[in-house]
């Protein structure tokens, strides 16, 4: 019996399905990001505009007030990136990423760890915050006093993956800033960590919010190894199919597969969105031939971060926000090629109501289009 074959773009239709992002869903945000399994949050805004391209009537308030409430939580987890996710989640994921936060820690630090014990720098740690949320800064410094090691920035950096540490507000809430002061997860939710957390179940989210899927895509998105495996114990519970290059996919039985001819409107996203980074062939999304790098930095400088926006499903263009005064906002698009007459017509109005959502004060908002870089 012949397996079907998905192409690239119906991989993309139904990537951007799941994801939210083919239409506006009617979900409240904390059901969106128990679907998503959490959101890239590495710096404040991106979660904001990514489910501001994803919900209807999505309220920026209403996220900040999960946060606030402890309902979630931003810390390190799937590649050993900063995430925003549920209470819930924090304690189920958190256990499986150790692994994850460990890799990442040893690659950049292990040969300036001395003899650290990570018992007793874990014992130090939680000492610590049971007094108040801490810098990783200020963590590496207990440390050195402590006499764990010498070295306050590799110690600082253990702190936050051999103790599951979340980031508390107001880091992360729309409107503020300051820098990323922690608490251990489990003292922050009064939950604790899930004893028994399941690889399975993980795997079968994924394909929900991602799939169809290779293993490597599984292990690009998490940061883990070795799931082919769990896919294999999975068969039986999925179905497969080919990508254009003979791949095998695997998806969930019941998932949402559109037809490939559905229209995808322009999706304004924040930066390194997840959508972009969770798979190992990213051509579902990005085109073949682009750069991700390059892609992900055009525009960049000390003065702004850039976020990025798919037109047609694809990564097309990043933009940005300029602000010379507070009465004046400018929403900034740079095409990675040129847009027809028609693309640029709607980018620019779903563009015009994102420049009305992030800069709800300015009393003067417009948008420019940049013209794209040559070759």
């Amino acid at each position: 019996m012949s397996v079907p074959t998905l192409s690239d773009r119906a991989l993309g239709r139904a990537l951007l399905d799941r994801q939210l992002l083919l239409r506006r869903a009617q979900m409240p945000v904390m059901s969106a990001i128990e679907h998503l399994l959490g959101l890239q949050g590495q710096a404040t805004l991106p979660p904001y505009y990514g489910l501001w391209s994803r919900l209807c009537g999505f309220d920026q308030h209403e996220l900040a007030r999960t946060l606030l409430e402890r309902e979630a939580v931003r810390l390190r987890l799937m590649r050993g990136t900063v995430h925003l996710v549920s209470a819930t989640d924090a304690v189920r994921l958190r256990p499986l990423m150790q692994v994850v936060g460990e890799r990442g820690h040893n690659g950049a630090f292990r040969s300036r760890m001395g003899n650290a014990d990570p018992s007793l720098l874990a014992t130090i740690v939680r000492q610590s915050l049971d007094e108040a949320p801490l810098t990783a800064r200020e963590l590496g410094a207990r440390l050195v006093e402590r006499g764990v090691g010498e070295d306050a920035a590799a110690l600082g950096n253990a702190a936050t993956v051999y103790v599951p540490l979340v980031q508390v507000p107001p880091r992360g809430i729309w409107g503020t800033g300051g820098q990323a002061r922690y608490a251990t997860l489990e003292g922050w939710t009064g939950r604790g960590l899930d004893s028994r957390p399941s690889i399975d179940r993980l795997v079968l989210r994924y394909l929900a919010a991602f799939g169809p899927a290779t293993a490597m895509d599984v292990q690009s998105w998490s940061g883990l190894t070795k799931l082919g495996a769990v896919l294999e114990r999975l068969r039986g519970q999925l179905v497969s199919f080919c990508d254009e290059r003979g791949r095998e996919l695997f998806d969930l039985p019941d998932a949402p597969r559109p037809d490939p001819r559905t229209p995808a409107p322009p999706r304004f996203l924040g930066q390194f969105d997840n959508v972009l980074l969770s798979h190992a062939d990213r051509r579902r999304i990005i085109a073949e031939g682009l750069s991700l790098d390059a892609a992900l930095t055009q525009g960049r400088d000390r003065r702004r971060f850039v976020n990025h926006l798919l037109i047609d499903g694809s990564l097309r263009a990043s933009w940005w926000l300029e602000r010379d005064t507070r009465r004046r906002a400018v929403l900034v698009i740079r095409p990675f090629a040129r847009l027809t007459d028609t693309e640029r017509e709607h980018v620019y109005a779903e563009g015009m109501r994102m420049v009305e959502f992030a800069a709800a004060d300015a009393e003067r908002r417009e948008l420019r289009f940049e013209t794209p870089p040559r070759g």
